[in-house]
């Protein structure tokens, strides 16, 4: 019986002494930055026109965090320039380790503040948005050739009835004007 129980006292430690082992992190982390330019097909009249550069920072799955937004051409949907939107977004990715392969999803949102009540939602499914990173288990990467694709929505209608729900496809593309699809 005493066998017994210093048999089970000395498996009662063993558990107890892998409680605070852990195996090596087998995660990639990666993290986006600077210019992106949305490129975007479809709507009509002034919804067509709804084209912009950002600039955001985001590491994994989390909010975006925009530090710049402008729109390339004019619109009557949205003013631009300072205090003319408001911009958020997520995002979310997972890195292949060892390849380096990025995909994920992104949402980004602008709602007109001038004129007020428009709001351009860009959303791309799990796997559309796509790239590379440098990142090892051990260091967070930096996402390049960074290309996401999906659907817009515009709704409103605030200020032009050109405005009103209309939706479409978008690409946006990470540090250039041009990009090919994945």
């Amino acid at each position: 019986m005493k066998k017994l129980a210093i048999l089970m006292l000395l498996a009662l430690e063993f558990a107890v002494s892998g409680c605070g082992t852990s195996s090596p992190s087998t995660v990639t982390n990666t993290s986006a930055t600077g210019s992106w330019e949305a490129q975007l097909i479809g709507g009509t009249g002034e919804a067509s026109k709804l084209n912009f550069v950002t600039e955001f920072n985001v590491e994994n799955s989390g909010p975006l965090d925009v530090t710049g937004f402008s729109f390339i051409n004019s619109s009557a949907c949205f003013a631009n320039g300072l205090n003319g939107s408001t911009e958020a977004g997520t995002a979310s990715f997972t890195t292949t380790t060892g390849t380096g392969e990025v995909t994920g999803q992104l949402t980004f949102t602008i709602t007109s503040v001038t004129p007020p009540g428009n709001v351009l939602t860009l959303t791309s499914p799990e796997g559309g948005l796509t790239g590379t990173s440098n990142g090892t288990t051990t260091t967070t990467g930096t996402l390049s050739g960074g290309v996401a694709v999906g659907s817009w929505t515009l709704t409103g209608g605030a200020g032009d009835p050109s405005c009103a729900v209309l939706h479409g496809t978008f690409t946006m593309c990470q540090a250039t004007a041009t990009c090919t699809v994945p």
